[in-house]
């Protein structure tokens, strides 16, 4: 990784923007329809595939789980165990750069739900349930529901 990768990899947080570390590592962003998920790797291609219509705060939860995959070289997901550890980390990984825990502690001092608090981090529910659960047992203030998740890829 060459210092500007890792420079452009240290913003975390309300500063991270995927869609800027993408550009710069040279990975095309193509929008279009999806049937059953929102967001995909072509490793092949160097292309992340996204659903189109989505929102700004779901587009960036999208890239920056596509991005993951992208560092991690992972060259397809498909089905099974494997899948699934690929999955997860791509989740935490990205949730653990979206969410800088000085935002987050300074969230969940006024915000009264998951709702509200995700949408003040810039971050879908689920990626804002990922990293609390990340965090499990630090004594964070909300309930946490269990849900799927249509980012992957």
């Amino acid at each position: 990784m060459s210092l500007s990768q890792a420079l452009l990899l240290a913003h975390v947080g309300l500063a991270y923007r995927p869609a800027i570390v993408l550009d710069h590592l040279g990975i095309r962003v193509k929008r279009t329809w999806l049937r059953d998920t929102w967001g995909a790797w072509c490793q092949d291609r160097r292309t992340i595939v996204v659903a189109a219509n989505l929102s700004a705060v779901q587009e960036r939860c999208v890239l920056a789980h596509e991005v993951e995959h992208v560092l991690a070289d992972d060259v397809a997901c498909g089905w099974g165990p494997l899948a699934i550890r690929l999955e997860r980390a791509a989740d935490r990984e990205a949730a653990r750069k979206l969410i800088a825990i000085s935002d987050l502690a300074a969230v969940a001092q006024w915000a009264p739900d998951v709702h509200t608090a995700a949408e003040e981090l810039q971050v879908t529910e689920r990626m804002l349930q990922v990293r609390l659960h990340d965090l499990t047992g630090e004594g964070w203030p909300w309930p946490q529901p269990q849900g799927g998740s249509k980012i992957g890829g």
